[in-house]
């Protein structure tokens, strides 16, 4: 699955790996009137929808991410995280809706070399070391050579992998070569960066400094959106949307959420706002099933 990085550059990337290849042939064209983007935002999706089979794993997601933000999905897995960044990547066809990145609508060849993502899979080469895995993808993406040393000794120092330099990526640990996965997806030093939990399999004193370091990127101008299941981590984000069956179902800062809900912590936050949609949908079931009932015994009169 690691061919899934070569998906983004811009002139030379022409390999397709097992998930496929970029799909441009489901680009909408720009709609005017209340459905049309705004500038105001990076990222921004409308009426999101993904179906597999009688599936409805993304269910009309609305998203606005401005530019500087980092931006929490949060949410169990199967409600959809992964789905939404794979669709807004163009490795997903989209069902319904559409999304649009840095004012360009997805997806689009050329704006993928202005993205980093890190896929939920380790995307590197096992049998390359971490310096050709990161000199790769700097190439991948046409880092300037007199550039690129210095991006790699910065990023090695990040994810803590300076000692492995040249260590075959198959050596690793799995929480290490998801570290390097993490690198080679900063390598370009890109403008809008995708990352699909990249604190899995990392000790709570390197995740915490990763998330300085999100933080630092994003007071730079640059916008994150990541996806976890580790939701009380989540309080680093300017932005957190809870994500359940496919749906946002409260989204806000952190501490507002936490206030909206009545807690101390976003893990109860999260069951307060998802209790509070099965309550809904309850209600919802109980008001159509009498008028059910009332139709299928006017059927059998008739």
């Amino acid at each position: 699955m690691r061919q899934e990085q070569y998906l983004f550059h811009s002139k030379s990337i022409h390999r397709a790996g097992p998930l496929g290849v970029l799909d441009l042939t489901h680009a909408t064209p720009r709609r005017r009137g209340k459905d049309a983007p705004s500038k105001d935002y990076v990222i921004q999706t409308k009426g999101l929808v993904k179906t597999f089979g009688s599936l409805r794993a993304v269910d009309g997601l609305d998203l606005g991410i401005r530019k500087g933000q980092l931006y929490g999905l949060l949410g169990p897995n199967g409600c959809g995280k992964t789905t939404t960044i794979r669709m807004a990547l163009g490795l997903l066809t989209i069902t319904e809706g559409w999304v649009e990145v840095l004012g360009v609508r997805m997806p689009d060849k050329r704006t993928m070399a202005r993205i980093g993502y890190m896929p939920q899979e380790t995307a590197v080469y096992r049998e390359l070391t971490v310096h050709d895995n990161l000199e790769l993808f700097g190439h991948m993406y046409e880092v300037p050579l007199d550039r690129m040393a210095r991006r790699e000794k910065e990023l090695l120092e990040l994810v803590e992998l300076t000692d492995w330099r040249d260590s075959m990526a198959g050596d690793l640990s799995g929480g290490m070569m998801h570290r390097l996965s993490l690198a080679c997806a900063m390598m370009h030093d890109p403008e809008v960066m995708f990352l699909d939990e990249p604190t899995v399999g990392v000790d709570p004193q390197l995740r915490d400094s990763l998330w300085h370091h999100f933080q630092d990127l994003c007071k730079q101008g640059k916008t994150i959106i990541l996806t976890t299941h580790y939701i009380e981590e989540s309080r680093h984000c300017d932005l957190v949307g809870l994500m359940r069956d496919g749906q946002i179902i409260a989204q806000d800062s952190p501490r507002n959420l936490m206030q909206k809900a009545g807690t101390e912590t976003l893990e109860d936050a999260f069951l307060y706002f998802t209790k509070g949609v099965e309550r809904k949908r309850r209600l919802t079931k109980g008001k159509a099933g009498p008028v059910a009932s009332e139709e299928k015994s006017g059927g059998e009169e008739e």
